[in-house]
């Protein structure tokens, strides 16, 4: 690392070798008390609370809830609920808002009382940190979709990138795979607008500071980066030519983005 000096085996005081080494049996020690006799491990696939919570989110969003699988991913959430009464992305955490948010509508979702303890708990915590207004992106598209912010408060993303020549700085083959999992079905979301099934017609109002309607969902620039600035600024420009765009062109557009994804589906 720039500024610092490695130092040499013999200049490495031996407390710390030992103890490094200690470490290591250790760790080695705990991993072989797991191995099965033959010879393999498994554990536990452990993620934070948005995945089951987006999945409970996803089936009442396509209007075919299941009590007893969500009675079982709901408890899941609740344990993992942390002493600051919201969620972290990682065991330990911080408390993150848009983890919470998304775990606290799976929850209101499947019923749990609005007064109970825990969704008092979480609801305090996330109205702390400027209520749900304030949660990312991702987040604000998922709301979006069920109504309960406009879409106005989601950044522009339009279907039509697609059709950018491979020099265009964002096309889709300039970012990692995993972006472009994520990125082209939204796009179709972002072009259709479904509007949620939301059989129970569960709301959030209580998770911000004013109705969403009025609030203000400025976009912002966390790095201060130049690129960040352009792109806020696109995207203001983006939002008003956006209903000159001919509609012939956003559905060419979105045959093209689920084309994109069933090649690769069906791969």
């Amino acid at each position: 690392m720039s500024g610092t000096t490695a130092l040499s085996a013999e200049e490495f005081p031996k407390a710390s070798i030992d103890g490094l080494e200690a470490v290591i049996h250790a760790a080695s020690e705990g991993l072989l008390s797991h191995q099965a006799e033959d010879g393999h491990w498994v554990f536990e696939l452990e993620a934070d609370a948005t995945i089951p919570a987006e999945y409970i989110i996803l089936n009442h969003f396509l209007g075919r809830t299941d009590e007893v699988t969500e009675a079982k991913l709901a408890h899941y959430i609740r344990a993992k609920q942390g002493a600051d009464g919201g969620w972290p992305l990682f065991a330990g955490g911080e408390f993150n808002l848009s983890a919470s948010v998304k775990a606290y509508f799976a929850l209101k979702l499947v019923g749990d009382a609005v007064d109970a303890d825990h969704m008092r708990r979480a609801r305090d915590g996330i109205l702390a940190k400027g209520g749900a207004k304030e949660c990312n992106v991702f987040t604000r598209f998922t709301l979006a979709l069920f109504g309960i912010i406009p879409w106005r408060a989601a950044p522009l993303t339009r279907a039509e990138v697609l059709f950018a020549p491979g020099w265009f700085p964002l096309h889709i083959n300039k970012v990692s795979y995993w972006t472009r999992t994520v990125t082209v079905p939204l796009l179709v979301l972002s072009a259709l607008k479904p509007r949620a099934e939301n059989p129970r017609g569960v709301g959030l109002d209580e998770l911000f500071l004013r109705p969403p309607d009025e609030e203000n969902f400025k976009l912002a620039n966390p790095t201060n980066h130049w690129l960040g600035a352009i792109m806020l600024k696109l995207d203001r420009v983006g939002k008003m030519v956006e209903p000159l765009v001919p509609d012939t062109v956003t559905r060419k557009a979105i045959d093209k983005a689920m084309a994109f994804v069933s090649e690769r589906l069906n791969g």
